[in-house]
């Protein structure tokens, strides 16, 4: 009978705090994504997209340009002075 009851226990999530009420925003979310403006979909959400966006494009050029750099001087025989 104890173990069962320690099982109950143990199930039961423990918060001493109230769940906070959010609003729903899909509609608005689905409206502003699904509007015909002629922006990309991957910069609709706004400025936060806009600026995750060029630094994710301006890590992926300079990766790649270091990568060809690296690649190139391993590829290259050191010249024995």
């Amino acid at each position: 009978m104890c173990e069962q009851g320690l099982r109950q226990l143990s199930r039961r999530t423990v918060s001493t705090t109230a769940r906070r009420q959010l609003d729903n925003t899909v509609k608005e979310k689905q409206k502003l994504f699904q509007e015909d403006n002629g922006m990309p979909i991957h910069l609709k959400g706004g400025s936060k997209d806009a600026l995750l966006y060029r630094a994710t494009m301006t890590l992926t050029v300079f990766g790649s340009a270091y990568v060809v750099y690296e690649l190139f001087t391993a590829a290259m025989p050191k010249k024995a002075k």
